[in-house]
């Protein structure tokens, strides 16, 4: 994790040079600046913790840069330096905002009891933050399931969470592959700083790359402020890139050299930022298949694909249905208020058999409409947006003629993933092989 930083500014070289030996031998990353201006354009290279600021200057005195100092970073605690004949001024700062003053010449062991203190406050106030989000995450994201590839997903989750190892999550779109990525966060010696996500596929090259970045003050037109990227906003915690597949190739140079030096610029920047975070990534694509293409990078490929956990379908975890149904009619009668409702059998029956090709994301969504619209105390079929497939087999149909059809369907729904399919199948994947070869079936 990076070093605390503080900022000294003071128009004596004597005391800028006393202040920084300090700091430095307690461990602090230092800057100095001789004046007001030169102060902001050290604000402008990167927010610090505390900044120490001299009352009396010439040009912008201490009052003044306070006030421009909030203005870039709210955050910052502000020390002012005074003589004893400009208490009442330093009182005035007290009141617009300073955390506190130090009279002149200045105790080193009274400053750094002040600044000890000043950075315990901060460490609680970015732990409540921490602790609220995750308890919001507790209550939104829960890991539900009790059939067979659930637990098994468990058992992986539980073994890596507590290493620092680099994991991809695959699986299809609507999996869950998000909630995997926080309960590994939560079970890690990460939890008490932030899990930061980011959606690669849903925005383009550029923005991407301020997203993950971060950019300066004037670095494109529309950078108005210089704004922190995810990279940094992730220090000490783990950086969620969902839908890694689909970025392109310069992000995929830019994110090599990112896991190989921790270090990145902004945009539009030239100063190195070191931030130190796991990298949690998901994909509903084969990555191996992109290697194999050219459309994504063998080194980062080599370098991400540390430890796999894959998601199975919905339509693989069937056991499943009743208890995330179950859970999801609570979960939308808390929020509108309502009694939770009871979902008839004849209701339960259509959500065993449709084939739920939007996974866990489709099956809340119809059943939160299913609670809006239902007039009943319990959920009917006619509450669900589902069209559940009636298949007539005729009665002159051979054996041979539905296995083939059997197994088609499987190899469809796995996009054609022999080793999975074989497992659906309850067979191994020789035999599938050969009743693929005696049926003329086209993968």
């Amino acid at each position: 994790m990076t070093k605390r930083k503080i900022l000294i500014v003071d128009d004596e070289l004597s005391v800028r040079q006393s202040l920084e030996g300090w700091f430095l031998e307690d461990g602090f990353s230092v800057a100095t600046a001789e004046d007001g201006n030169a102060a902001l354009r050290k604000m402008e290279t990167g927010p610090f913790d505390i900044v120490i600021v001299d009352l009396k200057m010439p040009g912008m005195d201490g009052i003044e840069l306070q006030k421009r100092v909030r203005q870039i970073d709210p955050d910052a605690a502000i020390v002012i330096l005074t003589a004893f004949a400009s208490v009442e001024t330093a009182v005035e700062a007290l009141k617009l905002g300073a955390y506190d003053y130090v009279t002149k010449p200045v105790d080193p062991d009274d400053l750094s009891h002040l600044v000890g203190h000043i950075l315990k406050q901060k460490e609680l106030t970015e732990a409540n933050v921490r602790l609220r989000e995750l308890t919001a995450i507790g209550q939104t994201a829960p890991m539900l399931g009790e059939s067979p590839k659930m637990k098994q997903v468990f058992s992986l989750i539980d073994s890596v969470a507590k290493t620092d190892s680099t994991v991809v999550i695959r699986g299809e779109s609507g999996t869950g592959k998000e909630l995997i990525a926080r309960a590994i966060h939560e079970r890690s010696q990460r939890r008490f700083f932030p899990i930061i996500a980011v959606n690669s596929g849903s925005l383009p090259e550029t923005l991407l790359e301020s997203e993950l970045f971060g950019h300066e003050k004037g670095a494109f037109t529309g950078a108005q402020y210089r704004r922190k990227g995810k990279l940094e906003l992730a220090d000490g915690g783990t950086l969620f890139l969902d839908e890694i597949g689909d970025i392109s190739s310069k992000m995929q140079i830019d994110l090599l050299r990112v896991l190989e030096s921790r270090q990145f610029t902004r945009v539009g920047g030239n100063q190195e930022i070191a931030s130190d975070f796991r990298l949690v990534c998901a994909t509903n694509k084969r990555l191996e298949q992109l290697v194999e293409q050219g459309a994504f990078r063998e080194d980062l490929y080599y370098r991400i694909n540390v430890f796999g956990i894959e998601v199975p379908p919905l339509r693989e975890r069937r056991e499943d249905l009743r208890l995330l149904a179950e859970f999801f009619v609570e979960k939308s009668a808390r929020a509108m208020g309502r009694p939770a409702k009871q979902i008839s059998p004849e209701a339960m029956e259509m959500l065993e058999r449709y084939r739920w090709p939007g996974n866990v994301r489709e099956l809340e969504n119809a059943i939160e409409r299913a609670m809006v619209i239902g007039k009943e105390e319990t959920i009917v079929p006619d509450d669900l947006p589902l069209q559940v497939e009636e298949k007539v087999v005729p009665v002159e149909t051979s054996l041979a003629a539905m296995e083939k059809d059997h197994i088609e369907r499987v190899l469809e729904e796995t996009d054609g993933n022999m080793t999975r399919s074989a497992r659906i199948l309850g067979i191994d994947r020789a035999t599938l092989y050969n009743k693929v070869k005696r049926y003329g079936i086209r993968r």
